[in-house]
C-alpha cells in the first residue's frame, strides 16, 4: 500500500497565500492545485468585471487582438510624463517566459505581459500594478504575480492617451532573448519555455490597410479575425444589411462565419481557403471597410430578410471574455 504523501508546508507571504499558476500546487499546503483551492476563493472575491478594460487607451481594438488572438507580438508603450529614470523603454508583449507578468531586463527596460490570468475583474488595474512594481524591480529579474490591491491606478492613468499604439507581430518569441549572447546564457527553463511557445504559435499577420484585422493560418483553413470598435447592436444591423446585399465576402471561397465578443468588442471571423494569404485579402478588406461604413450610417429599419440574417449572426456569437 502506497504511503500517503504528507501535506506540503504552507508558503505564506506577509501572512497571505500568494498567487501562483492555476495548475500549480496551492501554496497553502493542501496538496490541491491552486485553481481548486485558494485560487477559487480569489476568483470569487474578484472585483466587479470591467467589460472593456482597454477602453480609452490608444488602439483599444489592437489591445483586444493581442490579448485574445495573436500569439507573438510586441508594442512600445508611452507613459504620461515620460519614462522613469533608469528605464529606457517599456514594451507590451503578448506572452513572457514562464508566464511572468513582467520582466525587467538587465539594461533596465521592461517587458509587460498581456496574456496572463487575471485574479480580479479589472485587467487594466492588474497590469498597471504589475508595471509599477516593474519600475521598482532590480534589472535582470521577473515581476512575480500577486493578488492586486482593491484600489490602485489603471493603465489609463499611467499611459499617454496621445501616444501611438503600433503592434509588431513576430513569427516566434525570439524577442524574449534579443541577442545571441543572451540566448546562450538563458536558463534551461527559459529555453524550454521558448521552444514550447514557438511550437504552439500560429502564423499570424496584421493587415496593413485596415485597423485591427489579423490573418492567421491553420492546418485546415485560414481565417481573418477583425476586432471592431462599433456598438454591437449597430454593427450587427450593418453586417446583416451587407450579408443580404452579398457584400460580406473577402473573395472567392471566403465566408463570414460568425463573431465573438472579447473585452466588450465584437470580432467578426471569416473562413478563408487554404492558400489565401494576408496579402490576398488586403484589398477586399479595404473594400469591406468602405461598405461597412456606409451600412453603419444607414438608419432605415431592417427588412424581413435582413432581420433573419441578423438573427443568424446573433446565433453564431460566442463570448470569450
Amino acid at each position: 500500500m502506497a504511503k500517503k504523501r504528507p501535506a506540503a508546508k504552507p508558503q505564506l507571504k506577509d501572512g497571505e497565500i500568494p498567487v501562483v499558476g492555476a495548475r500549480e500546487p496551492c501554496p497553502c499546503g493542501s496538496g490541491r492545485r491552486y485553481k481548486a483551492c485558494h485560487g477559487r476563493t480569489a476568483a470569487h472575491a474578484a472585483t466587479e468585471l470591467v467589460q472593456r478594460p482597454f477602453q480609452g487607451l490608444p488602439g483599444e481594438c489592437d489591445w483586444v487582438a493581442l490579448r485574445e488572438l495573436v500569439p507573438a507580438a510586441t508594442a512600445p508603450l508611452h507613459l504620461k510624463g515620460g519614462l522613469p529614470e533608469g528605464v529606457p523603454s517599456v514594451t507590451l508583449a503578448t506572452v513572457l517566459p514562464m508566464a511572468w507578468p513582467a520582466l525587467r531586463r538587465e539594461d533596465g527596460s521592461i517587458l509587460l505581459g498581456l496574456q496572463n490570468d487575471a485574479s480580479s475583474g479589472d485587467l487594466s488595474r492588474e497590469m498597471a500594478d504589475t508595471l509599477e512594481r516593474a519600475f521598482a524591480t532590480e534589472p535582470g529579474n521577473p515581476v512575480p504575480a500577486r493578488r492586486v490591491p482593491a484600489e490602485g491606478p489603471r493603465l489609463q492613468d499611467l499611459l499617454d492617451p496621445d501616444g501611438d499604439f503600433e503592434p509588431v507581430v513576430h513569427a516566434g518569441f525570439e524577442f524574449w532573448i534579443p541577442d545571441a549572447q543572451d540566448a546562450q546564457a538563458a536558463s534551461p527553463e527559459i529555453a524550454a519555455s521558448l521552444e514550447r511557445a514557438n511550437a504552439a504559435a500560429i502564423p499570424t499577420v496584421k493587415l496593413a490597410g485596415v485597423d485591427a484585422a489579423y490573418w492567421c493560418e491553420t492546418p485546415d483553413k485560414n481565417h481573418l479575425r477583425w476586432v471592431m470598435p462599433h456598438p454591437e447592436e449597430k454593427l450587427l444591423d450593418a453586417l446583416a444589411r451587407m450579408q443580404v446585399a452579398g457584400a460580406t465576402s473577402l473573395g472567392e471561397g471566403t465566408k463570414l462565419v460568425g463573431s465573438f465578443r472579447a473585452h466588450g468588442l465584437m470580432v467578426p471571423v471569416w473562413d478563408l481557403p487554404t492558400g489565401v494569404t494576408a496579402a490576398d485579402v488586403e484589398k477586399p478588406a479595404a473594400q469591406f471597410a468602405e461598405h461597412l461604413a456606409a451600412a453603419l450610417a444607414t438608419d432605415a429599419p431592417l427588412t424581413p430578410e435582413e432581420r433573419r440574417a441578423r438573427g443568424g449572426l446573433t446565433n453564431r456569437q460566442v463570448t470569450l471574455s
